[in-house]
Formats: structure tokens, sequence, C-alpha cells
């Protein structure tokens, strides 16, 4: 059977297949909701807890939270084994399942962990039984990591085996909006529980309102993802039309699917794309929280509420270009704008701590969320276009990997170049908790500058990925992609 052949099977019968209506869509978006609450607990809550109240420094903090990401490698395997081995029947839906229960177990052990760190530190200090702890700590979250793998990767995979081109950019519209919904649900909601705390609350005081949320929250992370894939896989899913190899899944190995990976250089071009892009993105994640308390003022719930006017830019944004732009300008094209707002919003952050006005800072986050939004949209399509429907999760994993491995960097080198700022600034000497109010004036101003230029960096960042950007060619990728699992068919045959 040619590749054409295949081609012309495939729309024959994707179209007696049952097309994802807006409600599935929706339904769908529920595993993000669950994703973005966790994004906020962990990334939110517990680096500003580690930091400021625990007194860990930023760097070893955000090294300790980053494991979560460095595990990424991993991803291309979990997508292999999508593609490769069915579970119970479904090829994405018991993965999902799985990682889903594991990240929920994963972070209350986690939170349990890293209060034996605060109690170690506060007791013996920096001592062998400390450092055991906070190297137990960053095994937790490599196993939370594996597990977040494990399920994103599988969802998304998901979303490629249910869409048609036609209809992914407003499917990738509405879910990844909905898992930015879920960090401001998150938010709003950490917000609600924490209101009450003082600004510098004690840990006798803060254990049980953080054990409170790491209890409830990750059980309805799991509910939400059981009711977003059940039944949608079975009724939807075009893998088996879609592939040419799906009959022969036994004999896809790592290396073959490596082969098919790597048959064209816009693999390369495309992961490192992602992986500064990315880093662009979220190089502010391990140190945003420290600035709201540091340079604002801002309480444990007030800086965890600064995912809400973030969240908010990023879920219009994300909606507005998922049906309205990416459908005119392209994906590439509004990939390109994206990522020139957002390193022009990121210099209206750097002003805000100027001014110590919370309002300001409000307000410019809500722009770089917008900014980031569109970026979001045209880049995520653009993603999901560039896999092949045999080895679609391995493709998926890769560009989950690229992603993973670029947050991984950015979150500790955000950490590692504030604390170098802090020490280049004649801060290393004041109190780490210390808020600008309690400061000389012009150390205040040094304080704003050490955290000013981590979002220099990350802006950096993101303009250099427009070179690579501008490089990726989906139709030579496609070409180069069925020439290698046309090679692959043909070796097995022989």
């Amino acid at each position: 059977m040619s590749l054409g052949d295949v081609s012309d099977l495939e729309v024959e019968n994707s179209q007696q297949i049952p097309r994802l209506n807006l409600p599935n869509m929706l339904r769908l978006g529920l595993f993000q909701v669950g994703l973005g609450m966790m994004s906020v607990l962990v990334f939110g809550v517990l680096n500003r807890v580690l930091i400021k109240e625990l007194g860990v420094p930023a760097t070893m903090a955000t090294i300790i939270l980053a494991t979560t990401l460095f595990v990424a490698p991993a991803r291309v395997w979990f997508g292999l084994l999508s593609d490769t081995k069915p579970l119970w029947g479904y090829h994405r839906t018991g993965y999902v399942w799985i990682g889903a229960a594991a990240l929920a177990i994963l972070s209350i052990l986690s939170v349990q962990v890293m209060w034996q760190v605060g109690g170690s530190l506060q007791t013996n200090g920096w001592s062998l039984t400390t450092y055991s702890w906070m190297g137990f700590l960053a095994l937790m979250f490599g196993l939370y990591g594996l597990a977040v793998g494990l399920g994103s990767i599988s969802f998304a995979t998901l979303l490629v085996d249910v869409s048609d081109e036609d209809d992914r950019s407003k499917l990738v519209g509405i879910d990844w909006a909905m898992l930015i919904g879920g960090t401001i649900v998150g938010a709003a909601t950490i917000g609600i529980l924490l209101k009450r705390l003082p600004p510098n609350p004690s840990l006798e005081v803060l254990r049980p309102a953080i054990n409170t949320l790491f209890a409830v929250m990750p059980a309805i992370v799991f509910g939400l993802a059981l009711l977003a894939t059940w039944g949608v896989e079975k009724k939807y899913s075009r893998y088996q039309n879609r592939s040419t190899l799906v009959n022969r899944e036994e004999k896809i190995t790592l290396r073959k699917a490596w082969q098919i990976l790597t048959a064209s250089r816009q693999t390369r071009i495309f992961f490192t794309f992602l992986l500064l892009m990315t880093m662009g993105l979220f190089m502010q994640d391990s140190i945003m929280e420290p600035f709201g308390g540091r340079v604002f003022n801002l309480g444990v719930g007030e800086t965890a509420s600064l995912n809400i006017p973030w969240g908010t830019g990023t879920l219009i944004g994300i909606l507005v270009s998922g049906f309205l732009v990416v459908p005119r300008l392209g994906k590439r094209q509004t990939t390109k704008i994206g990522c020139l707002l957002v390193a022009a919003s990121l210099v209206w952050v750097i002003l805000s701590g100027f001014t110590h006005n919370t309002a300001v800072l409000l307000t410019a986050l809500l722009f770089f969320g917008l900014f980031s939004g569109v970026l979001t949209s045209g880049a995520i399509t653009l993603m999901l276009d560039l896999t092949a429907a045999e080895t679609a999760g391995t493709f998926i994993g890769a560009w989950g990997l690229s992603q993973a491995l670029a947050r991984g960097i950015a979150n500790v080198l955000g950490g590692v170049v504030l604390d170098v700022n802090t020490k280049l600034f004649g801060l290393g000497q004041i109190d780490p908790n210390a808020a600008c109010e309690s400061l000389a004036p012009n150390l205040c101003t040094n304080l704003t500058l050490a955290y000013g230029l981590v979002f220099v960096l990350q802006a950096v960042c993101m303009l250099i990925s427009i070179r690579f950007l501008q490089q990726v060619n989906v139709q030579e990728f496609r070409t180069n992609a069925k020439a290698a699992i046309a090679t692959v068919i043909e070796n097995e045959l022989d």
C-alpha cells in the first residue's frame, strides 16, 4: 500500500468518525483546568514557601522544584508507549488516568517532605539531616514530574487523535484557555483560603493551611481528569485510520521511532525554538512570588493571586488567537507577533518594580498574559501540526521534552541569576525576607534591579527564538517524516 493510498483511506474513514463538537472540546478542557490548578499549587505556593518562609536559597529551591521538569526525557518514552502499547483498550486515556492519579498522590506526599526540610533547617541548620531531606524532596518532585509528563503527553496526543487540521486551532484555543482558567481558579482559591494569613506567618500557622490545600485540590484534579476523558477516545479518535503502522504496533521500537523523529532538520529547528520560547515565557516562574513579596510587600495569598491577572490575560489571548488571529494570520506569523509583544511586556514588568505600586504590576502582568496567550495559541497549534500519525505520541513527547527542559532551565536560571544579582548589588548581608519598605531607598532600588535583570534575560531569550521560528517549515517536516515512515515499513517487510 502506498502512502498516497493511505492518505485517501484516511480521508474516507475520517468522514465516518464524528467530529469533535464544542461541548466535548470544553469537557476535554477540564483536564487542563486540573493541570492549571496544580501548577499554581506547586510553582505558585511551594516556591514562595521554600524561599521566603523556610529560608532556602533561591538557587537551591529552584533546582529542587525544577526536578519536576528535568525528568522530561521520559516524555519521549511515554509518547512512544501510548503509540505502541494500548492500556485497557485505549492508546491515550489509560495513561492520562494513571498520570492524574499519581500526580495527586505525589503532590500530597511532597508537601509533607517539605515540612520536614523546614523543621530540620530550623532545628539542625544546614546539616547532613537537612541535606538528606532536601535530596528526598527533590526525588519526590522528580516523581511528580514523571506523573505530570505521563498524563500531559498522553492527553496532548489525544488532542491530535481526535481533531482535524481545520478545527485544531479552536480545540487548542479552548483547551489551553481552560488550562489558564485552571490557574485562575487555583490562584483565586488559594488567595481566599490563605487570605487571613499574615504577610510573614509562622510555620505553625502556615502548615495546616497549606496541608488543607494539598488535601482537597489534588483530589479535585483527579476527578476532573476522569470526567474530561471518559469515552472521548473511543468515539472520536482517528488514530486507527491515520496510522499506517497500526497493525504492527509491537514492532515499533524506540530506535525506529527515533529514526522517524530525527529524519528532518525541522525537528532540531522547532525543538530549539520551543526551548528558547519557553525559557522566555517562564523564567519568572521561580521569582515572581518572591518579587511580589519583597518589592511590593505582598502576603502569601496575595502573591499567589498574581496569577489571576496573568491568567486572565492569557485566557483572553488564547481564545482570541485561536478563533480569530491564527485562522487569519497563520500559525507562524501569530507566533512571531506573540514573541515580540511578550518581550515588550516584560519591560513593563521591570518598570513596575520601581513604582512599588501593586496596580501597575497587576496591569503589566495582565498584558504579559495577553501577549503570552497570543504566542501560546500560535506555537501550540504549530506544534500539533508537526507530528506524524504513526508516532504522534513520540513527537508530542519530544516537543514536551523541549518545553519541560526549558522550564526547568528557566526556573533554575531565574534563581541563580537572582542570587548572583543579590550579591552583585550588595544585598548579601540583608535579611533575605526583608521587603522594600523596610530597606533604605538605595537598597530597595538595588533589590528591584536584582529581580529586573532576570526579566531582561527572559526578554532576550524570546527575541532570539524568533530567528529559529522563521526557519520552521511544516511541509518539509511532513515530507521527511513520511519518507522515514516508509523506510521503516520497507525494512519490516524485508
